[in-house]
C-alpha cells in the first residue's frame, strides 16, 4: 500500500444555504481543487457522501451529478452511503484506491441539503439511519436514543447535569470564532441545562443543528504530492467498522462498538495510539456523544469524559482538544458532509491556520458516526514535517 496525502482541501460554510446537493456538492469540490492546485485533467476519480437527498430532494446519482457539475465527466464517480458517516466512508474509499495504486489523484466529497425541509419530513428522513422495525416502530428517534444513553450514563458514572453541559459550552464558545459555524453565540451551564426539553435529560442546547453543506479534500499518492502543494497532510491511518443498530442490541450502551473497533484501526495502521493525537474533530450530535466518543476513542477512561470537559482538559489550550472548530454542536451538522467537514477542520488544524488554533498540533484525528452507533470511521492525519 503507498502512502497518501491530501493536498487540497475545500469547504462552503454550514447553515442555511442556498441551493441543492449539485450546487454545493460541486462548489465543495472545486474550491478542494483550487486549493491543491488540481487540475480536473489530473483527477482519476470522485466519492461523494450523502445520506438523505433522495428522501428530501428526490435526487439521486449524487456523484455523478456533482462529477458532470464541476466538470469531470467521464471520471468514474460513486455516491456513498453511511447514515451520518458517509462523508467519511467518501474518505476511507478515496484513500484506498490511492494507496492500493488504482489512481495517483481522488477526491473525496460529502453533501447534504436538508434545511428546506418541514419538522415530519426532516425526522422521517433521519430516523431511516435506524433499523425501522426495532426503532422505527417503537417511535425512537436520535435524541431519545441518546437521552437515554445520558440516563444511562449518569447512572453508571455520576456524572452531573452540569458536566453534561459543559460541553455545549465549551463547543459553542469556539463555535463564536470559526466563520463556517452555523451557531456563532456562547452559551452558559445555565441556558443549557435551562433550554427546552427535547428527549428527557436532553434540551435543546444539548442537541445539534441541522445544516446545509459540503465539503472535499484532494488526496494524492504521496510520491506525487509535491507536485501539487508543499504542505501535504499525510493520511496516517483509516478505521471503518460497523455496530449495533438498535439500542436494545447493546450490552452497554455507553460504549459505542463500531467507534471502538474503528478507532482500533486507524491507530493500528497509523502506527500511533490516542496519547500522540494533539487535536481532535468528533462526532458531537448530541452533548453525551461527545463524553461518549472521547472515551471510545481512547483519551479517557470509562466515566471520565464528563469530569475532563467540565475541568477545561478538552479546551483548545488543554491536554487533548476537542472540537476547536464548534464541533457540530456550532457548526451544524449537514449529515452527508460532516465527516469530511471533520477532515477539513483538522488539515486546518495541521496546516497553522485555524482560527482556534492549537499549539503545534502535529497529528489529528477525526470521527464521524452514523445512525445510534451502527458506522463509525476514523481518521488519523499528519503534518508533513511532523518527523
Amino acid at each position: 500500500m503507498r502512502d497518501v496525502s491530501i493536498v487540497g482541501a475545500g469547504t462552503t460554510p454550514f447553515g442555511v444555504l442556498d441551493g441543492g446537493v449539485k450546487d454545493l456538492g460541486s462548489r465543495a469540490v472545486a474550491r478542494a481543487l483550487r486549493d491543491g492546485g488540481v487540475g480536473r485533467s489530473a483527477v482519476g476519480a470522485l466519492y461523494v457522501g450523502n445520506f438523505v437527498a433522495g428522501i428530501l430532494e428526490g435526487q439521486g446519482a449524487v456523484g455523478p451529478i456533482v462529477a458532470d457539475e464541476v466538470g469531470l465527466s467521464g471520471v468514474p464517480a460513486m455516491t456513498t452511503e453511511g447514515a451520518c458517516a458517509s462523508s467519511g466512508i467518501a474518505l476511507r474509499q478515496a484513500h484506498r484506491a490511492v494507496a492500493s495504486g488504482e489512481y495517483d489523484v481522488v477526491v473525496a466529497a460529502g453533501v447534504e441539503s436538508m434545511t428546506d425541509a418541514g419538522t415530519a419530513e426532516f425526522t422521517r428522513a433521519l430516523g431511516s439511519a435506524a433499523d425501522r422495525l426495532t426503532e422505527g416502530v417503537t417511535g425512537l428517534t436520535f435524541p431519545g436514543f441518546y437521552g437515554i444513553y445520558l440516563d444511562r450514563y449518569i447512572h453508571e458514572y455520576g456524572a452531573t447535569r452540569e458536566e453534561i453541559a459543559a460541553v455545549s459550552v465549551k463547543n459553542r464558545a469556539n463555535g463564536a470564532s470559526n466563520p463556517r459555524a452555523r451557531f456563532r453565540e456562547p452559551v452558559t451551564v445555565e441556558e443549557v441545562v435551562e433550554s427546552r426539553l427535547v428527549a428527557d435529560p436532553l434540551r435543546l442546547y444539548d442537541c445539534c443543528p441541522a445544516a446545509d453543506g459540503g465539503a472535499a479534500v484532494v488526496l494524492a499518492a504521496s510520491e506525487v504530492a509535491e507536485e501539487f502543494t508543499d504542505d501535504p497532510i499525510e493520511v496516517l491511518g483509516t478505521g471503518h467498522a460497523t455496530g449495533h443498530n438498535a439500542g436494545h442490541r447493546y450490552e452497554d450502551l455507553t460504549t459505542l462498538d463500531a467507534t471502538v473497533d474503528a478507532a482500533e484501526s486507524a491507530y493500528a495502521e497509523a502506527g500511533l495510539g490516542p496519547e500522540e493525537v494533539d487535536v481532535v474533530e468528533l462526532h458531537d450530535c448530541f452533548t453525551p456523544a461527545e463524553i461518549g466518543d472521547s472515551e471510545d476513542l481512547g483519551f479517557f477512561e470509562k466515566g471520565q469524559g464528563a469530569r475532563a470537559v467540565a475541568e477545561g482538559r478538552t479546551e483548545v489550550g488543554g491536554e487533548i482538544p476537542v472540537n476547536p472548530s464548534g464541533g457540530l454542536l456550532s457548526k451544524g451538522h449537514p449529515v452527508g458532509a460532516t465527516g469530511i467537514g471533520q477532515v477539513y477542520e483538522i488539515c486546518r488544524q495541521l496546516r497553522g491556520a485555524h482560527e482556534n488554533q492549537v499549539e503545534d498540533a502535529a497529528v489529528g484525528l477525526a470521527h464521524n458516526l452514523g445512525g445510534s452507533g451502527a458506522v463509525c470511521t476514523v481518521t488519523v492525519l499528519g503534518r508533513g514535517d511532523r518527523r
